[in-house]
């Protein structure tokens, strides 16, 4: 009996240890892909043309989340601006020289269930991972 109960603790082990780089690397690709979202969002935002994120181009973006694995509904942008004005206002851009910032989170969702049967302390469902960048905006009227 006692030799059962250990080959089992050790298979577990081993299934661990072989499958937690892989779902690790699933965090990994899903942070760089939030953060490269992020980094799309404000080079096309804050460009000459627009100076600021609106709803059309968030739109666009959990499209494009989606196409990628992502649940659209559960993704949260936050536009800012360094000025303390709103910068989702088409008919109201964000002048040249001012910082544009988006916040960009998404639910860690059961991610780290493995580790939570083992024994790790993770984070819990409803935690968020998420990218943030700013830029400033080069809008001239």
């Amino acid at each position: 009996m006692k030799q059962i109960l250990v080959f089992v603790m050790l298979a577990a082990l081993l299934c661990w240890f072989m499958f937690a780089p892989v779902y690790k690397h699933v965090l990994i690709v899903r942070q760089a892909v939030l953060q490269k979202e992020v980094d799309y969002l404000l080079e096309v935002g804050a460009n000459g043309r627009h100076g600021y994120i609106d709803s059309a181009m968030i739109k666009d973006s959990r499209t494009r989340m989606k196409a990628r694995g992502f649940v659209p509904g559960d993704l949260v942008y936050t536009v800012e601006t360094t000025a303390g004005v709103g910068g989702t206002d088409a008919s109201a851009p964000v002048w040249r020289g001012t910082g544009l910032q988006l916040k960009l989170t998404y639910p860690y969702h059961r991610l780290f269930v493995i580790d939570r049967l083992v024994g790790i302390t993770v984070p819990s469902e409803s935690d968020r991972m998420g990218a943030t960048g700013m830029k400033m905006s080069e809008y001239v009227p």
